[in-house]
């Protein structure tokens, strides 16, 4: 880090913290403004906020290791930008007519209370295993890649800008709510796609140009489906399998298998993806900020253009990276990346993005990057931050102290944060013994979604599921999660006689060797039969009591209304995102 460098992270810094303080000072003392900016967002400060929130450890440091490591295959996962015109279109005309704080509570609203509380107890522990320790992680990593010889007594560069992130992040969140997240976050996304572009453009530069990649990564590294599926099975229904040298089949991907096979793929992401995108309160926040509908579903469409970049401002470096390390361009970055055989390290390739930030970029412009790089791992986690908050104020606190005052339940949410923090912290050393960053937050995410996704979306659906069916697919289904977590959970960690697994061939070793997407697809089969099962053996809801919550309950009233939200642009826009998709998934097809 050159001087200059220190310049522009010092800038970026006080431009900051002078807009959290110009929006902190208009912060009325309540529930409604901490934790939704008194429903006063602008769509340019929803799109953003919802991207910079997306777009935060996992992808600055995991996605561009995944990069590194397997080409544009984890682009399955970004091109899901679709999800974000669900939001829009869908969900959002009922999130803003029910005018809830939370998801959950909109789940009361459709359900039952007990549903409510359900929820809120699945997506702050999901907060805990996912966005909160893996944001902390990530930071930590950032600073030990640019800065590896700070130390402060027994801490080393890891620990110090895990603490560092945390800290920075929590001054403006805990004081200035969603309103100070939101509008930090729109300048937040500026820097950040400024920065990872200028990573694209220089690493491209020292590499010798996009032909280059391309020579070097090879066909393989540039197609999105040749990962997913090995020869021989393309283009088939049939399990993926693994053979030994003589052609004999060893075993089914049915059930087994260590890459990301193509029939998961197509059945498992996008339940992940909807989940995120449309249900879950980290996301969601942002467009209940919003006054109106229009300005909700502008900003979905917004958040939906800027979803499409990661795969070239963090994939594309990843891969970059990997060719340097391949052809010694970059003599530092080779000895990191590679091992004796020149085969890629899984566990070193996670420092990718940062490595390119030390080794290719010139005095000043690193400080662009390196202020980008910081902007995303904070305002990731200022926005995981303020949704614990809010769930665990207005879905707990609140329902135990209904009578409170709002200065109380503003207090309350500000000391949320610290206890989230707190219990994430724990969980580093569980990242730290998984296959790589990305792959931790899939997996997670894979086991804890799909009985959210299952009531939410048949839930507005089919007015016929009731609310003991909904309680009954959450319960079954978080159960099933929490499970694979348990057993996963001492193989990772190396824990006594789990260290080497469990025994072949017991139940135990089925489990944990079971893909993590198609135990995601049996949790949400079963909550699907779970949840219509009991809704049919128990009584119907009262419709009226749902009147405007599912498709089937919407009056005529209500139906033009939302009509009357969305113009013709709207519509546009919304096909201009899904053809750049298909685009980007013709071009990186082998």
């Amino acid at each position: 880090m050159h001087w200059l460098d220190w310049s522009v992270v010092a800038g970026y810094f006080a431009v900051l913290l002078v807009l959290a303080w110009w929006v902190i000072r208009r912060i009325r003392d309540t529930a409604d403004d901490y934790f939704l900016a008194g429903r006063n967002l602008g769509w340019w400060v929803v799109g953003a906020s919802i991207f910079a929130s997306n777009i935060g450890s996992e992808h600055l440091v995991g996605l561009a290791g995944s990069g590194a490591t397997d080409g544009v295959a984890m682009a399955h996962y970004e091109l899901h930008a679709w999800c974000l015109l669900v939001l829009g279109w869908v969900f959002v005309p009922f999130y803003m007519r029910s005018k809830v704080f939370t998801m959950p509570e909109f789940l009361e609203r459709r359900f039952s209370a007990t549903s409510r509380w359900v929820l809120s107890m699945i997506s702050l522990v999901a907060y805990v295993l996912t966005k909160i320790a893996v944001g902390i992680f990530a930071g930590g990593i950032v600073f030990s890649v640019l800065l590896p010889e700070l130390r402060f007594g027994p801490l080393d560069s890891f620990w110090i800008g895990s603490i560092l992130v945390i800290v920075l992040t929590g001054l403006y969140t805990v004081v200035g709510g969603l309103r100070a997240v939101a509008y930090t976050e729109a300048l937040q996304t500026v820097v950040l796609v400024l920065g990872s572009v200028l990573v694209t453009v220089f690493g491209l530069e020292a590499l010798g140009g996009w032909s280059v990649l391309r020579e070097v990564a090879g066909s393989e590294m540039f197609d999105l489906w040749k990962p997913l599926v090995p020869d021989g099975v393309a283009g088939t229904w049939q399990p993926v399998r693994d053979v030994d040298a003589t052609g004999q089949v060893v075993r089914l991907a049915w059930y087994f298998n260590d890459n990301y096979p193509w029939l998961s793929m197509l059945f498992c992401a996008p339940v992940i993806g909807l989940w995120y995108w449309c249900t879950d309160q980290y996301i969601v926040q942002r467009a209940l900020g919003a006054p109106n509908e229009q300005q909700a579903r502008r900003g979905s469409i917004c958040a939906a253009f800027l979803k499409l970049l990661p795969v070239f401002i963090f994939i594309i470096p990843g891969m970059i990276c990997f060719a340097l390390a391949k052809t010694g361009g970059v003599a530092e970055i080779q000895q990191v990346l590679l091992d004796a055989n020149g085969e890629v390290i899984r566990d070193e390739a996670q420092k990718a993005f940062p490595l390119l930030v030390a080794t290719v970029l010139p005095a000043g412009v690193r400080g662009i990057v390196v202020a980008g790089l910081l902007a995303a791992l904070m305002s990731s986690l200022a926005g995981v931050f303020n949704a614990s908050a809010t769930l665990f104020t207005m879905d707990f606190y609140s329902k135990l102290r209904p009578d409170v005052s709002q200065h109380r339940l503003v207090w309350i949410g500000r000391i949320a944060t610290t206890v989230m923090v707190l219990i994430g912290l724990a969980w580093i050393p569980v990242i730290q013994g998984g296959k790589g960053l990305y792959d931790y937050l899939q997996g997670v995410q894979a086991y804890l979604a799909p009985p959210i996704f299952v009531v939410f979306f048949l839930g507005i659906f089919f007015k016929r599921l009731n609310a003991q069916g909904a309680l009954a697919a959450l319960v079954v289904g978080f159960l099933l999660g929490l499970f694979r977590l348990a057993v996963d959970t001492p193989v990772k960690m190396g824990f006594g006689r789990f260290e080497d697994g469990y025994a072949e061939g017991s139940f135990l070793w089925i489990v944990n060797s079971t893909f993590f997407q198609y135990y995601s697809i049996v949790i949400f089969l079963v909550c699907v039969a779970v949840m219509v099962a009991v809704s049919h053996a128990t009584r119907e809801p009262d419709h009226a009591k749902i009147s405007g919550l599912t498709f089937e309950t919407i009056t005529d009233a209500q139906r033009s209304e939302s009509r009357r939200s969305w113009r013709w642009t709207d519509v546009v826009a919304s096909t201009a995102v899904l053809v750049a998709i298909l685009a980007a998934y013709l071009y990186f097809t082998g």
